[in-house]
């Protein structure tokens, strides 16, 4: 596809990012019910046309695959000498350039890639990947083919610009929810502040989580993109792209939980001095669902811990809290972090699964937490749904380690059931029988 033609495709897709929207501002009369139809079917459209456009090449010097018939078998005297070396080759095949050798390694797999990656050529990119058959398999790719696949200009302006358009609308939503609206009193910008300032932070610093444990990987990887969309939460988060491969399960491990452990190091203190300026409602008063009211203190494990870590014996009389904007961030911040450590694709949480089981039981674990999710969705919180919706679209397969047959560490393996254990806390509610040993009073009978 030409660059004129793809251009053309993203200024379409920035057309659709705002279809929702004015189809939620510009339907007079709809209703509720049929206004809500439309909203989602418009998001559905837009998400599919996000998914059609990420995966189609912007570089003109891409390369284009011939037709062929299919892979060509190699013979013994083409297979290259370090692959004898390291591999006890089973089945050797060509196509379009790329080589592919499948058998059981004759050596531990960190040697046979740093023995490949050495000898191979600069010119060449060496993966060593699982065969459940054979053992093991080999690729060997061009180098031009690696580029074309993984590298795309980056632009900081852009970056720069989301960033500043998410400050806006993030300050408008805080604004929001606070009863005020800008667009008529803009002089008072400041009461949306300490949410917008809170959320902006937490997902700021969990992307440069990720972005400074790539770098200490060498990896390279975009600044982070934030998403402003003028509604709601005023953002979809934020999220950076990787531009070089990652080398191994460790490196692919540690840059996936740098972030989630890094948003939730500014999560929990902002949502511990945001409910101190909360307001605890008294017994009986009924939960209420909109954004920013009344919150239950059961809804999470580790909410419950922090709030009373936070706000004490205050509890014992109540536990319903009027968010005050900075700890609705802060629980924002859980939320988040839950999301995306989720065991699902390309998520964080899919990222570590694969990195510590391997890519067939990932992709397992993948499937089983999308329909769930879809499952809790549909019967549990429809608030889920649109979440469930996105992570659908965005959270497919991405590109494997060139190492992926070395195991991590057991450090990082147990790091990692801690991380899918903050998971448990964040998403299970507070059961009944622990309410009155923590002092919060319980509204079960």
């Amino acid at each position: 596809m030409r660059q004129r033609d793809f251009a053309w495709l993203r200024l379409l897709l920035m057309l659709l990012l705002m279809l929702p929207l004015a189809v939620l501002f510009l339907m007079p009369g709809t209703g509720m019910v049929l206004g809500t139809m439309w909203f989602w079917l418009a998001l559905m459209l837009c998400l599919w046309m996000v998914w059609m456009v990420l995966g189609v090449p912007c570089d003109e010097s891409a390369p284009v695959a011939s037709v062929s018939a299919g892979p060509r078998a190699l013979a013994t005297d083409e297979l290259p000498p370090v692959v004898r070396r390291v591999m006890d080759v089973r089945l050797a095949t060509e196509h379009n350039g790329v080589l592919a050798f499948h058998g059981p390694l004759k050596e531990p797999a960190d040697q046979a890639y740093e023995d490949l990656k050495r000898e191979a050529g600069a010119q060449t990119v060496p993966l060593v990947q699982e065969d459940e058959q054979l053992g093991a398999a080999v690729v060997l790719v061009p180098k031009n083919v690696e580029q074309a696949t993984m590298e795309r200009p980056v632009r900081p302006w852009v970056n720069w610009l989301l960033f500043a358009l998410t400050v806006v609308t993030t300050t408008w939503a805080g604004a929001a929810h606070q009863g005020v609206d800008l667009l008529r009193e803009p002089a008072r910008f400041a009461v949306g502040l300490p949410y917008a300032l809170g959320l902006l932070a937490i997902l700021g610093v969990h992307e440069l989580g990720h972005y400074f444990t790539a770098k200490y990987h060498g990896i390279r990887v975009t600044p982070p993109y934030f998403i402003p969309v003028p509604l709601a939460l005023g953002t979809f988060g934020a999220f950076i792209q990787m531009r070089s491969p990652v080398e191994n399960r460790r490196a692919l491990f540690d840059v996936a939980v740098a972030g989630p452990l890094a948003g939730l190091a500014v999560a929990i203190p902002a949502l511990l001095v945001g409910l101190r300026l909360s307001q605890i409602a008294p017994v009986g008063t009924p939960i209420e669902s909109h954004m920013m009211g009344g919150t239950s203190v059961g809804s999470s494990i580790l909410f419950a811990v922090l709030a009373k870590l936070s706000l004490g014996d205050a509890l014992q009389y109540g536990h319903i809290l009027r968010l005050h904007p900075l700890a609705f961030a802060g629980w924002l911040g859980l939320f988040v972090t839950a999301l995306n450590l989720l065991p699902i694709g390309q998520l964080d949480g899919g990222h570590i699964a694969r990195a510590m089981f391997g890519n067939r039981v990932g992709r397992t674990i993948s499937t089983v937490a999308m329909w769930t999710l879809i499952l809790l969705a549909l019967f549990v919180w429809p608030g889920l749904f649109m979440w469930a919706i996105i992570i659908f679209f965005i959270a497919g397969r991405s590109m494997p380690p060139l190492n992926d047959v070395t195991p991590i560490t057991s450090g990082r393996r147990w790091l990692g059931y801690a991380a899918f254990l903050i998971l448990l806390l964040i998403i299970s509610p507070l059961p009944h029988t622990f309410w009155d040993r923590m002092g919060i009073h319980c509204p079960y009978l």
